[in-house]
């Protein structure tokens, strides 16, 4: 995504690129496809992730630009300080899927209230981006929050990424396939003994197993959400 950014900007875009500026045009690719209603709505459930990494980004002193949104990608945040340590990480990590769980929770919530077939396809949609954020493998939210007991869990994270992609194939899966693969080349080489590591991945047991059940709540609501929201709409449809 970084790699997108630089050549967006060298391009003659810079003026665009605000977060305003990219959220429109999100909204716009998105709204060709979908139609404008889901569009805004799709669009501001990625903001709400990103804000929830901004926030605990800047709760932690890091210094952070606004969002920035690529249509058919996503969004990020430009982190130009790195966390210090590995708490850190998955704590700015676990923030955005739990921020864009709530989001899409609020969906949930207005669409059953209004009985409302767009803001469930919302709810559905929220849940699995962020239940996708979740895999265990950087640069996925998942990467960053599992960090906390070993980089080597991100090898976990290939299967699954191989699996998603032979159930919905996609190009961005093929771009992040290519970012991740530095990081799984750090975890298949990660020394736990080096000064380095040690020093960035020193964290208390309490605190890895706070982390650890985090992850696997979150992702067990995601899950159980999806597969509820899945049965809805398939009523919905058959209707």
């Amino acid at each position: 995504m970084k790699l997108l950014f630089l050549l967006l900007k060298g391009a003659k875009f810079g003026k665009l690129l605000s977060t305003s500026g990219t959220m429109l045009l999100s909204v716009i690719a998105y709204a060709f496809i979908f139609g404008w209603r889901y569009a805004i709505g799709f669009v501001g459930l990625i903001f709400v992730h990103e804000m929830g990494h901004y926030i605990a980004a800047r709760q932690r002193g890091l210094n952070v630009g606004a969002p920035m949104f690529i249509p058919f990608v996503g969004a990020w945040i430009e982190l130009k300080e790195m966390p210090h340590n590995v708490e850190t990480e998955a704590y700015v990590g676990l923030a955005g899927p739990l921020a864009g769980t709530l989001g899409a929770l609020a969906c949930y919530f207005f669409a059953r209230h209004f009985a409302s077939d767009l803001l469930l396809a919302l709810a559905y949609s929220g849940m699995f981006l962020n239940l996708f954020n979740l895999i265990p493998l950087a640069p996925f939210d998942g990467g960053r929050i599992t960090a906390v007991l070993s980089p080597r869990i991100w090898l976990l994270g290939v299967p699954i990424l191989i699996a998603v992609f032979f159930w919905r194939p996609s190009p961005m899966l093929i771009l992040i396939t290519l970012l991740a693969a530095p990081q799984l080349k750090k975890a298949w080489h990660y020394n736990p003994d080096t000064e380095e590591n040690r020093a960035y991945y020193a964290i208390s047991t309490e605190a890895r197993l706070t982390y650890a059940a985090y992850y696997l709540a979150l992702a067990g609501f995601l899950a159980v959400m999806m597969h509820e929201l899945h049965e809805m709409l398939s009523h919905v449809h058959g209707a």
